[in-house]
């Protein structure tokens, strides 16, 4: 499978350099990509702002198949939970700015401003772990991949401009479907769409998929929901 990801930035990534991450992120030092575009956006927009540039989302694709591979070490949190929060709060400690973990990919949630000010709370004895994480039950669902080796970067890479664009273009209306005519929120449709074969036909260049009209790649999405549908009635 091939998740569309994404990395806000000032400046488009051509090329990605480990040696600029920042110690002491949620997953470590690293290079993180969300698979929420919006959020990409956004953070392009604020790191844009600090360096006197408008900003610029660069898209990659992910191989998924990372996370099956036995070659790779990797480590994924569905959700904001007990080890998610331990594992931020190991990274997260300044004492030292040395990597706190071997692994080569980590995915989960974020914890943004709104959540990083809960943790100061919690570390500080204010509030309890359960409570912590009973509140981070109606936070906004948040995504993001940590590349933390050089070896992680074998399993992303920058999509063309052209195939980029087309492939935005898709999916933007194809999602904007799905909410209307399935009555999905933005979370649901994203999973749904980019957890597709369609998608991951749409994300290979090979298949020149970003080439046809949205609508065409909206009928074989729903054709594939419907015979999964079928499949697993």
């Amino acid at each position: 499978m091939i998740l569309q990801v994404y990395h806000g930035s000032y400046t488009k990534i051509d090329a990605v350099d480990l040696t600029k991450g920042q110690a002491n992120r949620d997953f470590g030092k690293g290079f993180y990509v969300t698979k929420f575009i919006k959020h990409a956006e956004a953070w392009a927009k604020v790191i844009g702002r600090k360096s006197g540039t408008e900003g610029f989302v660069t898209e990659f694709k992910f191989y998924e198949r990372a996370f099956t591979d036995t070659t790779y070490k990797t480590l994924r949190f569905e959700d904001y939970n007990k080890e998610w929060l331990d594992f931020v709060v190991l990274n997260r400690d300044t004492s030292t700015q040395e990597q706190r973990h071997d692994y080569d990919i980590v995915e989960g949630p974020v914890a943004d401003d709104k959540v990083q000010n809960k943790i100061e709370i919690y570390l500080k004895g204010k509030i309890s772990k359960i409570d912590f994480l009973t509140e981070l039950k109606y936070h906004e669902q948040t995504h993001q991949i940590c590349f933390c080796t050089r070896k992680s970067l074998q399993m992303i890479e920058p999509v063309n401009d052209e195939s980029n664009l087309n492939v935005r273009i898709i999916g933007e209306a194809i999602l904007e479907k799905l909410m209307i005519e399935r009555n999905l929120n933005e979370v649901e449709a994203t999973d749904l769409f980019y957890s597709s074969s369609t998608f991951t036909q749409l994300a290979d260049e090979s298949t020149e998929f970003y080439k046809k009209t949205w609508q065409e790649i909206y009928e074989l999405l729903k054709q594939e929901i419907n015979n999964n549908s079928a499949l697993l009635s």
